[in-house]
């Protein structure tokens, strides 16, 4: 019984994540948006894809690349954690926020000045100061891309100038953002308009935050070969959508329109609530029945006008005693005939068993 059990869930996982990818190629196949990107994709907060566009292309991506930079340099500081500014970060060629040799800025100064003004030397203080060396730091951003499952993304630098073998996708660079988002600090960070630093004012590059209505944050890139990158992320009425643009000299109008569909088309529907509540008959119980309810709230994308078909699987009827948080069964959703996700239910209250008759 227990090997059969393990082969239907095996078969539920398969298909939910086969029926994820046809979702992904039905959702490409219906936008209407034309985009000018060699490499996009829009990814909900589930992981879930809604459109792509040769989103596991590997392609240089420019500063982009600091996404990973401050996750990293996150994860190895504390906001107010003093660093010396060494010589060779300096004069970092491409963007910058200016920093001279000696001077001391805290991790978050660094970092804003990192996601905001794309600063070149910012990523290189951040390696250093942190890690020792550039080498040493980098080899913990590729260490974290393989944690992360980026399978087709390499770091060589932490700023993203062009070098041979320093890649990723679209795909990768989403569930970055995703990843990314998650993070208090970083979120907090890359959704300043500006911040001023020793007298010095920075204005975020990402000009989504005024043009593009819900965005809380993003990254832009450029050099003449990897053109035009872009990875954002926007935020509607509790609904979340990432954007990756790679090579797109129409970056940010591109963004607005595949969000504008996405939001449009899609939604994070509640589709089942932990304040739902089932009565399970008692046999030989001080009370009737038992109440049980899901462990928790499942959420999933699904496009508006989608019907979800329920499956509960539940006893006709339980022997007291019951205690509460034991399993009382399960509730499958199903999307188009496959398994979408499912959520464990638990008894939420103590029958005891009745005295009568003993």
């Amino acid at each position: 019984m227990r090997k059969r059990r393990k082969i239907m869930l095996a078969a539920i996982l398969c298909s939910m994540v086969y029926n994820i990818f046809l979702d992904c190629i039905s959702a490409s196949a219906d936008y209407g948006t034309e985009i000018s990107a060699a490499s996009a994709i829009v990814m909900a907060a589930d992981g879930s894809c809604i459109y792509e566009k040769n989103a596991d292309e590997p392609r240089l991506i420019a500063s982009t690349t600091k996404l990973m930079t401050a996750l990293v340099a996150i994860e190895a500081s504390k906001p107010d954690d003093p660093i010396e500014v060494r010589a060779e970060c300096c004069g970092i060629e491409g963007t910058s926020m200016y920093l001279s040799p000696g001077e001391i800025r805290t991790a978050d100064e660094l970092l804003e000045g990192l996601l905001l003004a794309s600063g070149n030397d910012a990523a290189e203080a951040l390696s250093v100061g942190l890690y020792g060396s550039e080498e040493a730091f980098v080899a913990q951003m590729n260490k974290k891309a393989a944690a992360l499952g980026l399978e087709h993304t390499a770091f060589i630098n932490p700023h993203g100038l062009d070098a041979e073998g320093h890649r990723s996708t679209a795909r990768d660079l989403a569930k970055l953002m995703l990843c990314c988002m998650q993070n208090e600090r970083f979120a907090g960070i890359t959704a300043m308009r500006q911040c001023v630093i020793d007298n010095k004012s920075y204005v975020n590059h990402n000009k989504l935050l005024d043009r593009c209505e819900g965005c809380i944050g993003g990254k832009t890139g450029y050099t003449r070969a990897a053109g035009r990158c872009l990875v954002s992320c926007c935020e509607r009425e509790g609904t979340r959508f990432v954007c990756v643009t790679l090579n797109d000299p129409d970056d940010w109008n591109d963004h607005c329109k595949l969000y504008d569909e996405a939001f449009a088309a899609w939604e994070n529907r509640l589709a089942v609530s932990a304040a739902e509540c089932f009565e399970i008959p008692v046999t030989a119980g001080e009370g009737p029945v038992a109440p049980a309810a899901p462990e928790r709230d499942l959420r999933l994308f699904v496009r508006k006008e989608e019907e979800l078909v329920y499956i509960h699987e539940l006893p006709r009827f339980v022997y007291a005693p019951v205690r509460a948080g034991d399993c009382a069964g399960r509730v499958i959703v199903l999307r188009g005939g496959e398994a979408a996700g499912e959520v464990k239910l638990v008894f939420t209250e103590d029958v005891s068993r009745s005295k009568k008759g003993e």
